[in-house]
């Protein structure tokens, strides 16, 4: 399959980036991503300090160096967890439907999924969506929300006519 579009994999993780946990779902994010139409040109592991992760989003997008980037992880409760802070700081757009459609899948799961707090926004010509960090919510999140984000990202880049538009 050609891959379409250029995407990065950001996990957010004190102790991953500390090296006291394997990064597990950095790499099935890759894995889900490339199987479909995605290259992923980067996978970073950053520690859960807002300042960085804004950085980092805004190196990605400002560059136009990627179409999409996924996060996982410091979407919960904890107050370490601010990977929605950092991206709604850095966002042009808000994008709510696709964050509200994984709660609503994951809803059908547990119960717990209420709890999310994960965002998504445009910034520039950038699609950022925040996942939470557990492998298991990773697979059920994006198996719900891939089969749509190629069409929204493609309006994004141009390349596809509008939602709603007769081609």
């Amino acid at each position: 399959m050609e891959k379409r579009w250029k995407a990065a994999v950001i996990t957010l993780s004190d102790k991953g980036y500390a090296g006291k946990r394997e990064d597990r779902s950095g790499p099935l994010i890759k894995e889900m991503l490339e199987a479909k139409e995605y290259k992923v040109t980067e996978q970073i592991l950053l520690p859960d300090e807002q300042e960085e992760i804004e950085k980092c989003l805004c190196r990605l997008c400002d560059a136009y160096s990627v179409d999409l980037i996924l996060t996982t992880g410091g979407t919960g409760f904890s107050m370490k967890d601010r990977t929605p802070e950092a991206t709604l700081a850095i966002a042009d757009r808000n994008v709510p439907g696709i964050a509200e459609a994984m709660r609503f899948a994951s809803l059908q799961i547990t119960p717990r999924a209420m709890l999310s707090r994960g965002v998504s926004v445009i910034r520039k010509r950038t699609l950022i969506i925040n996942l939470p960090g557990s492998p298991k919510a990773v697979r059920e999140n994006l198996e719900y929300i891939l089969p749509a984000l190629s069409h929204g990202i493609g309006i994004l880049s141009g390349s596809e006519g509008e939602c709603g538009k007769d081609a």
